[in-house]
């Protein structure tokens, strides 16, 4: 079904459970809390999706988009533990966390519209308007979304003050 492999669903339904995560996390408190049950979910499928690409992709990118996933996933998690970072971990943390939240976005809609209605996809070249029209509209929606949680937690760290 949709020419994915077994291992392929194993990458797929692995990091599934993280979209609706973040958007939970995105709509409850701003930006993605590591140090939350729904984090902890979070880190874990987003880890499952990130390695397991490695293993199920068949565009150079992938690779790309796998490790750099990978090591912004480890940092966002890690940064926040570092006391020396003070207030700036915050920052670096949501910004870490939104930028993996973004990377599995891109190769998801990606392989949607590549595989989506099965057997007569509505993408079928990389270069379609429809493909990098979406694209973009995800690179709009995380500048903007950025921009939101860094006013948000400059607003909350002058209220603590």
């Amino acid at each position: 079904m949709f020419g994915i492999s077994p291992l392929g669903w194993v990458h797929t339904l692995g990091s599934l459970p993280a979209i609706p995560l973040a958007l939970y996390m995105f709509a409850r408190h701003g930006r993605i809390v590591p140090r939350s049950a729904a984090g902890v979910a979070y880190f874990v499928s987003m880890l499952i999706g990130a390695t397991t690409v490695f293993l199920v992709a068949h565009e150079t990118v992938s690779y790309g988009i796998g490790a750099v996933t990978t090591l912004l996933l480890l940092a966002g998690y890690g940064v926040g533990r570092i006391s020396s970072f003070g207030r700036a971990g915050t920052y670096l943390e949501t910004i870490f966390l939104s930028l993996t939240a973004f990377l599995l976005m891109l190769p998801t809609v990606t392989e949607i519209l590549r595989r989506v209605p099965d057997g007569h996809p509505l993408v079928t070249d990389l270069k379609s308007p429809l493909l990098l029209g979406s694209q973009a509209s995800l690179l709009v929606i995380l500048i903007a979304g950025l921009t939101a949680q860094i006013f948000y937690l400059r607003r909350q760290s002058r209220f603590a003050a």
